[in-house]
């Protein structure tokens, strides 16, 4: 198996400067969408309910520092959602695009980043230890781009793509 290592990059300044100005609630609702979905049986419970129970109420602000995005979630008993307040969050997270791939993608611990000043955490410490942990006890296997891009060619994805409106096109008797 071919591992894959995300180079070291820092999106153009341009996208600093813009990113700010763009709408912020699409990319939230991606990222919520994500978390709620790793909470479902359907994926295995990859995060459980009983270890985000302290963050219930809790809000959380992501900058992805070289995008120029602010991802402002709360978690509540329903599961995450999207929080439309601007005053400051329990706990803030920022680090540039390349170090959140690296976490989500398993390259990196948060302690690597943390300690390396690449990702700061600021307010709420019981909180951010709570992330932290939570995000190492996460069982994902390590995933390969390569891999999947090898296993789901363009042609592929947009045959499924193709295949999922026409199931949604026929009328259910």
């Amino acid at each position: 198996m071919t591992t894959f290592t995300i180079p070291d990059f820092t999106l153009p300044q341009v996208l600093k400067r813009l990113g700010p100005r763009l709408p912020q609630l699409p990319p939230t609702l991606v990222l919520v969408g994500a978390l709620n979905a790793a909470m479902s049986k359907r994926l295995g419970n990859l995060l459980p309910r009983d270890l985000l129970e302290p963050m219930i109420g809790k809000r959380v602000t992501i900058r992805v520092l070289d995008a120029g995005m602010t991802l402002r979630f709360a978690y509540g008993e329903r599961g995450f959602r999207p929080s439309f307040e601007t005053t400051p969050a329990d706990l803030t997270m920022s680090a540039r695009s390349r170090d959140f791939l690296a976490l989500l993608l398993r390259e990196e611990d948060p302690d690597t980043l943390f300690f390396s000043r690449r990702l700061l955490m600021e307010g709420d410490t019981d909180l951010g230890l709570l992330v932290k942990n939570t995000l190492d006890g996460i069982d994902l296997p390590r995933l390969d781009p390569a891999q999947l891009v090898a296993r789901l060619s363009p042609a592929e994805l947009l045959n499924r793509f193709v295949a999922r409106l026409a199931q949604r096109a026929v009328p259910h008797h």
